[in-house]
């Protein structure tokens, strides 16, 4: 039911937008998975089966995804995912990825808990202490043609509203998805954008309670 054709892996380093040129620049990468739809021009009642497959698909992306930004663990600061569904398939199949995609994030990042038991829709255990993605994963997905461009939101692994950690990472697979495919992508970056002046919590203010708000 995994068939995967192509892994796309995008970094980006930003020193400053037309201010002061920063001390330690901001990292964001994505990483996107081309994987062949299997309930593609059908409708399958049950598609829940998948969903436990795609965890050790999303856990090989996030440590992948970790690796091509060349920063430590400690250092990431946000993250997000998506998906983009092929014109044979519906939105839902993108809604697969939400458990796979944002527990291997949270996972990597030191998150302890029981992603089973989330998966049932029952309470989820939150385990972890701050510093330990405890805050959930901003999602975002949409149906598309090949080529089709997604902006997958960014917020605070421990705290979504660090208001100097909105952001958004546009993502573009060349000639994906195909009809019969999905994309599934995941992102994550170091920090604050790079002028960022707004107020707001900051990142280091997080407190406990904060984190499992």
């Amino acid at each position: 039911m995994i068939d995967i054709r192509r892994v796309f892996t995008q970094v980006e380093t930003i020193y400053h937008e037309f201010g002061p040129r920063a001390a330690t620049p901001l990292v964001r990468g994505a990483i996107a998975a081309v994987l062949t739809n299997p309930f593609a021009g059908r409708y399958e009642p049950d598609i829940l089966p998948m969903m436990k497959l795609l965890d050790p698909v999303g856990l090989e992306m996030a440590h992948r995804l970790r690796a091509a930004m060349d920063v430590p663990v400690e250092r990431i600061a946000t993250y997000g995912k998506g998906a983009i569904v092929g014109a044979a398939g519906e939105l839902e199949h993108g809604a697969l990825w939400h458990v796979p995609g944002g527990y291997a994030m949270r996972e990597l990042l030191g998150w302890k808990g029981d992603r089973d038991a989330y998966r049932q829709g029952k309470a989820e255990e939150k385990t972890g202490q701050p510093g330990n993605a405890l805050a959930i994963v901003p999602s975002t997905k949409k149906v598309g043609a090949p080529g089709t461009t997604l902006d997958v939101p960014l917020t605070n692994i421990n705290a979504s509203y660090v208001r100097g950690q909105f952001d958004a990472f546009e993502v573009r697979v060349p000639g994906a998805p195909a009809a019969d495919e999905i994309v599934f992508i995941l992102a994550m970056s170091t920090g604050y954008r790079v002028h960022a002046r707004v107020g707001g919590l900051l990142a280091e203010d997080i407190t406990k309670w904060d984190g499992l708000r």
